[in-house]
This record gives structure tokens, C-alpha cells and sequence, in this order.
């Protein structure tokens, strides 16, 4: 049988093996076996030579490059292991998440699994999935017959051959995204790495591919569970392939290893039986999909273990930061009950002595953080607390225990490591307890997505990106809707008319719907006094615009130019349009938007100032119907949210 370029051949032993002869392919008959997405167009394929590739609508997306892992003494796993089975299932996943860019996530493919054994008689499964969006591969360590004990590795080899012409998109740390070919990945760091981090050119998940015809692919992680972090690195004298760097240090951590900061750890370990993270890579005709697609990869993730989560809920927020004092507390839940705000959140320093270690059960003197956070419960208003990592480490279940019978929502762990088996196990325990206690979490500092928001769903959102506390240009900020924000939900911190702004007063209030985070900080550096002079009539897009959704769309964009995403909730659409720092005029068809009459609310750029943050914002109504196309004008750093309700 021929379907977009697989020449289906032969079936061999109990598998089923492909002779694979793609357009372009570098080697037009690699033997191998493969798994083909339900609606034909991708394959993922697995080698009798331990090597994989991905083939998209009949094209090379991944050209066979190698895979395995290293054993802590150095050997290859997959060094002359010889596939003796492979084996097919279909599965299909549907979850209703508490929060999400959907209200249903739903998604079919093909599994492969293909057996393999090792001269020595140590045994693994490489395991490939095929969905529509995407391919997904990760592996399953058996070890020898009758093993027992961790099995201990030193690096996973899992590598990514993208065709000439490729274009990659990175970032490390809360850096920049920087364009380059893969051979070239390497990107500088803001700020730079510390000794106590891993080098040699490393990227954080996830990276976006662009392909020289427009296809898209971003690669990311799910499912990492007892494991260390992965990062992307270009290999060594191949071109356009990268490959999986398992992180030895924590992120974040400062300075050489000593009394702050762990050893790394060279060595990871895996029980027999135990499944790695799933490598992703979501797919699309272009960089839109990639972000319409996103859900696959919570999809993969282990399951919710929490039980009833219906208490977790969304919303937005805004801080209270120092000096503290209880009447700042009460004033900051007047501002959030004006505005429909569902979370007020503490900063650092609230508790104790100001120290990073100190009792985070014990408020400063003067401060009445339980009248606080009784009189936002009474207003239906959600207290998140600021927590530092160290007291985490030292008193965990105080702190839950303490904060469950205040009433609190939830907590935001500050300065937090992220990359070791160790690191990882620290967090998923601290997630859990949490969960257990009925808290929400949002994880800040540099951290990255895994999908353990479906495990875990009281892991509500997470930092990991040069968010506006940083005041990033806004090229950066139509690159996250195809890169970061793709991966998972990013606590991204939207400020509005801060001088320091390097954008559009309406280009921020787009950043609402354009970037997801189901607790969306809104104010970041500002005070309900700001406010209390003259008139904010376009702070009511704040007000109106929800946090999670029941559909998402990716209406139009190209990576670091500009994005236009649709969302709705209930009966709304919420639109949210924003450019670089050139000014570009765009056609947004309202075919989307279904039969009737709507109202459109526009909050648009007025006239071009210098700076940008100066520029007033133009609020207009106006009816529509799907019929029609508005004609949407952005200033240089500028944007443009919309509202849709229907019409009565």
C-alpha cells in the first residue's frame, strides 16, 4: 500500500517492517516500523538500527537520527541492540481539565512499540505515538532478566534531525528567543549561566522549528516524573540535528558548588519497568497550529492523582508588595473587587523576619494576614502567599497545614530549582502535598512545563519566561505565542502604562488573550492608587477578560512579528492582536464568531507616541456578523483586544 510517500512492504518476525522511501530522504530504504497518525498525513518510525524519524504530509519532518541512553559507565544502550518485536495499539484520550485553553482536551493516535534486546541480554521498549498535531517517543527500561535496583545513566541520547533549511527559535533562562540553524543552536542566556549551571550551548525546552516550507514543529517534554530536565544542544558535527542534554545542575542555583548549593548530579537512575519523559513534537502547516495543538501535551501526561479538583479555580490577580501593613491588604481587595478580580497574592517578605529562611507561618509584626485573607473569602477573592524555597525545604507541612486552616488559596514557591532527578522529585512531592491541602501552586523562577498540570492540576501556572517584570520587547512577545506559552501555562506578569513599557498600553491589554496562564497576573508593578485619579475606561477588557477557556484559536501569525488569538468563554470571544516593532495593518475575518448579530468592543492604538507606553487607548462599539472582515491598525509595538458579545 502507498499513502503520502510509505511503502508499506513486507511483515517480518511479529512485527510489522517498513521499507521507507520519502521524497528527499537521506537514505531511500531504511528498514524500519512505524505508527501513522488517524488521519494519514504523519508517520513516526522507528529503525532496526535503534534510529527514528518523523514524515509530515508525505515530507521529511525528522530524518532517521539516533536514540538511547548512556549507562553511568559510558556504554550505549542502544549499541547493537537488535529489535526482535514490535506491537500496535490505538489510543485516545478525552479529559476535561479544571482550567485549560479548551473546556474538552481530546485526542486519538497510533502506538508502536518495538522491543529491543541488547547482546548482554539487557532489555528496552522504544515507544512512538502518531497523532494528528504531533509525534511523541519515549522509552521503557527493563534490564536484564531477573534485574532488581535502580539501573543508573549518565545521558539520554535522543536526537533531532531536522532537513536543510530549518530555522530554530531558543532561549535559556528567562532569556530572549534567538534565530538560528540548528548546527548553530547555542543561544546567550539572560543572564549568563553560573558555574553551578549547565554549559556547552544548551537551550531550554521547548524549540521551535520552522521548516524551510513553512512547517512547523516544537519540541518539549511531557510526563517528567523522576527524571532529570531536559535541554536541547546542537550535536556534535552533525548538521541541522539536536540532542537531549539530561540536566546535572539545578536551575537557578548560584555560584560553585558549597553549602547553597548541591553537587551536581552526573548520575540519574531509572527503576526496571520505569518510563521515561515523552519527547514531543508538535506539528503543524504552520506556527499557528502549534499553538491551537498545545493540549497534546497534558494529554500525555500520567493522569490526575488528586482526585476531586473541582475546587481548583482560575482567575486573575494582582500582588500586594512591601511595606505590608493590613490596611494595604484591605485597600488592594477593594481594587481587586472593582476590577472582578479573583486573586489578590502577597509578595515576599510577608512573613517572618524578612529573611529567606525564616518562619513563612509567622507574619511580620503589624501585619494581620488572616484578617486578609478572611475578608477576601467573604468577597469571594482568593489570598495566594508568597513563599521562599528554603522554608519549603524546612517546613512543608507546617506551612500547608497552616495556610489550610487560614483559608488560603494557594502558594507561589519563589526562587525554585528545577533540573536534577533530585529537583524534580523535590517539586512533584511539594505539588502534591499541596494538592493534598487544597492549594493551588504557581511555581516561579526558572522552571519549564512538563504536562504535570494534568497529573497535578493544582500546578495552576509557572514562570519560565522573560515575562514583563523584565520589560522584554515586543518582538519577544509575539514569539511566546509559538514558543514558551505553547509548552504550558506562563505567569507572565502583564504591567500596564508603566513607564518602563516597551510596548503599547493596548498591545498589554492584548497580551491577556493572546498569552495563557489560568492565574493571569495583571498590575504587576502597580497600586491601587495609580488608579485612583482620572479615568480608566479601558481597564474594562481587565475586568471582562476570563483566564481559561472553552476554545482556542489561533486566528493568524508569524513567529516574532505579530499574533492575532481568538478565545472563548461561554458565549465571548476575546481577541487579541499585537505586533514587533513594526506598525502593520491586518485583515481579521469574523467567520469564527458564528451565526447572529454581535457587539464589538474595541480597544485600539490612538495616535503614535514616543515612548509607546505613552500611547492613549481609542475604545470603539460597533455591530458585526461573521461576514464581516475588520480592518485592524497596530501602531510600532502596538496591539489591539476585542471584545464579542452577542447582541441582545
Amino acid at each position: 500500500m502507498h499513502r503520502n510517500g510509505i511503502h508499506r512492504r513486507s511483515l517480518l518476525g511479529a512485527g510489522l517492517f517498513l521499507t521507507v522511501g520519502l521524497s528527499g530522504h537521506a537514505n531511500a530504504a531504511w528498514q524500519g516500523s512505524a505508527a501513522s497518525s488517524p488521519d494519514g498525513k504523519l508517520q513516526v518510525m522507528v529503525g532496526r538500527d535503534a534510529r527514528w524519524s518523523v514524515a509530515y504530509k508525505g515530507r521529511p519532518l525528522l530524518q532517521p537520527a539516533k536514540l538511547g541512553l548512556r549507562f553511568a559507565d559510558g556504554r550505549a544502550l542502544c549499541a547493537d541492540a537488535k529489535l526482535v518485536k514490535t506491537s500496535k495499539r490505538s489510543v485516545h484520550d478525552r479529559w476535561e481539565p479544571p482550567v485549560g485553553i479548551r473546556k474538552v482536551y481530546d485526542h486519538a493516535g497510533e502506538e508502536l512499540t518495538a522491543e529491543f534486546v541488547c547482546p548482554d541480554g539487557f532489555r528496552f521498549d522504544v515507544i512512538l505515538r502518531a497523532y494528528d498535531c504531533g509525534a511523541a517517543l519515549r522509552y521503557v527500561v527493563h534490564g536484564k532478566a531477573g534485574q532488581a535496583g535502580e539501573i543508573a545513566f549518565v545521558a539520554e541520547d535522543t536526537h533531532f534531525r531536522f532537513p536543510a533549511g530549518t530555522t530554530v527559535y531558543a532561549s535559556r533562562d528567562e532569556g530572549d528567543f534567538y534565530a538560528s540553524t540548528p548546527e548553530a543552536m547555542g543561544p546567550v542566556s539572560d543572564p549568563l549561566p553560573t558555574q553551578a549551571a549547565d554549559a556547552g550551548g544548551c537551550a531550554d525546552l521547548p524549540v521551535t522549528a520552522i521548516l524551510s516550507d513553512g512547517t512547523a514543529a516544537l519540541i518539549t517534554e511531557s510526563d517528567r516524573l523522576h527524571y532529570p530536565r531536559a535541554m536541547l544542544r546542537a550535536a556534535d558535527g552533525t548538521k541541522g540535528e539536536l540532542v537531549v542534554h539530561t540536566m546535572r545542575y539545578p536551575a537557578r542555583a548560584n555560584g560553585p558548588a558549597g553549602p547553597d548549593n548541591p553537587p551536581p548530579e552526573h548520575v540519574f537512575s531509572l527503576q526496571p519497568g520505569q518510563a521515561t519523559p515523552w519527547r514531543v513534537v508538535l506539528v503543524g502547516a504552520n506556527e499557528n497550529e502549534l499553538l491551537e495543538n498545545a493540549d497534546l501535551i497534558p494529554i500525555l501526561a500520567t493522569p490526575n492523582i488528586l482526585g476531586d479538583v473541582s475546587w481548583v479555580k482560575p482567575g486573575r490577580a494582582i500582588r500586594l508588595r512591601m511595606p505590608y501593613t493590613t490596611k494595604a491588604g484591605m485597600e488592594l481587595l477593594d481594587f481587586a473587587e472593582r476590577h472582578k478580580l479573583e486573586y489578590i497574592e502577597v509578595d515576599w517578605h510577608w512573613y517572618g523576619n524578612g529573611t529567606d529562611d525564616s518562619d513563612a507561618t509567622v507574619p511580620i509584626p503589624g501585619f494581620d494576614i488572616q484578617k486578609i485573607v478572611a475578608a477576601g473569602r467573604d468577597r469571594g477573592i482568593g489570598t495566594i502567599l508568597y513563599v521562599d524555597r528554603e522554608p519549603v525545604k524546612k517546613q512543608l507541612l507546617d506551612i500547608v497545614k497552616t495556610y489550610q486552616g487560614w483559608g488560603v488559596a494557594g502558594i507561589k514557591f519563589g526562587f525554585v530549582w528545577e533540573g536534577t532527578q533530585q529537583e524534580t522529585d523535590f517539586l512533584y512531592e511539594a505539588v502534591k502535598v499541596c494538592g493534598e491541602h487544597k492549594l493551588l501552586v504557581d511555581l516561579h523562577d526558572d522552571l519549564r512545563p512538563a504536562g504535570l498540570e494534568r497529573t497535578l492540576p493544582n500546578y495552576i501556572t509557572l514562570e519560565g519566561v522573560r515575562g514583563n517584570e523584565h520589560f522584554p520587547t515586543a518582538k519577544h512577545n509575539v514569539t511566546l505565542p509559538f514558543t514558551r506559552n505553547v509548552a504550558g501555562p506562563a505567569d507572565y506578569t502583564i504591567c500596564y502604562a508603566q513607564e518602563r513599557n516597551r510596548t503599547t498600553n493596548a498591545h498589554q491589554l492584548a497580551l491577556a488573550a493572546i498569552l495563557y496562564s489560568p492565574v493571569m497576573f495583571l498590575y504587576w508593578y502597580d497600586s491601587p492608587q495609580k488608579y485612583a485619579a482620572g479615568e480608566w475606561p479601558e481597564l474594562k477588557w481587565f475586568d471582562e477578560c476570563p483566564a481559561d477557556w472553552d476554545e482556542t484559536r489561533a486566528l493568524a501569525g508569524k513567529i516574532g512579528e505579530y499574533a492575532i488569538v481568538a478565545r472563548r468563554k461561554g458565549p465571548r470571544w476575546f481577541v487579541g492582536a499585537a505586533t514587533n516593532e513594526s506598525g502593520r495593518s491586518l485583515h481579521l475575518p469574523l467567520k469564527f464568531l458564528g451565526p447572529g448579530v454581535w457587539k464589538a468592543s474595541i480597544y485600539a492604538d490612538g495616535a503614535e507616541t514616543a515612548p509607546a507606553y505613552k500611547t492613549p487607548v481609542v475604545i470603539s462599539e460597533r455591530e458585526v456578523t461573521a461576514a464581516d472582515v475588520l480592518d485592524l491598525k497596530l501602531n510600532a509595538a502596538g496591539g489591539q483586544a476585542l471584545l464579542f458579545t452577542p447582541a441582545a
